[in-house]
C-alpha cells in the first residue's frame, strides 16, 4: 500500500473549486483503505488554525488508514539544511519540515498544492540534492492530481 504524506495545502484544496476533484478523489481512496496517509504532528499544528470544516475533514479518516509522524530533530535539522542550501529562504521553513518529515520516514509520495515552495520543479531538485548528498531517500513530490490516474 503507497504511504502518502499530505501537506497542509491538500486539506485546504479539498474546498478549494480549483483543487477539490483531486483532492476529494485522494482523501476518498484514504477513507477507503486503499492509500495510508502520513499525517505528521506539523500538519496538525497548521491545520489548528485552519477553519473548522478543514479541521473535520481529517476526523472523517479512519485512525487506521493514518500513520502519525512526530517532528523530530533530525527532521528539523534536515529543513534547516534546505534553507543553508538555498533550496528555499528562511520563511519557507515549515515547507522544509514537512519535506524532511516526509523524506526521514520514507514516505513514498509527498502531495500538496503549494506550487511556489514545494511542487516546483527547481524546488524538488533542491531538495532532493540535499537529500542525495546526505545519503537520504529521494523524495516524489506531486500534487494529488498527478498522484491519480483518469480512471479514478
Amino acid at each position: 500500500m503507497e504511504r502518502i504524506y499530505l501537506d497542509t495545502s491538500v486539506f485546504g484544496g479539498y474546498f478549494e473549486a480549483e483543487f477539490e476533484l483531486w483532492t476529494k478523489l485522494l482523501i476518498d481512496k484514504i477513507i477507503k483503505g486503499e492509500i495510508k496517509m502520513l499525517y505528521s504532528q506539523l500538519t496538525e499544528i497548521e491545520l489548528n488554525r485552519a477553519p473548522q470544516h478543514v479541521k473535520n475533514l481529517v476526523k472523517q479518516i479512519p485512525y487506521e488508514n493514518i500513520e502519525f509522524l512526530a517532528i523530530t530533530d533530525e527532521a528539523i535539522d534536515l529543513a534547516d539544511q534546505y534553507v543553508k542550501e538555498k533550496v528555499v529562504g528562511q520563511t519557507s521553513i515549515e515547507d522544509c519540515r514537512h519535506i524532511a518529515i516526509a523524506t526521514l520516514n520514507n514516505a513514498d509520495i509527498l502531495a500538496s498544492w503549494n506550487f511556489k515552495h514545494i511542487v516546483n520543479v527547481n524546488r524538488i531538485r533542491g531538495y532532493n540534492a540535499v537529500n542525495y548528498r546526505l545519503g537520504k531517500k529521494i523524495l516524489e513530490i506531486r500534487t494529488p492530481r498527478e498522484i491519480l490516474s483518469y480512471e479514478d
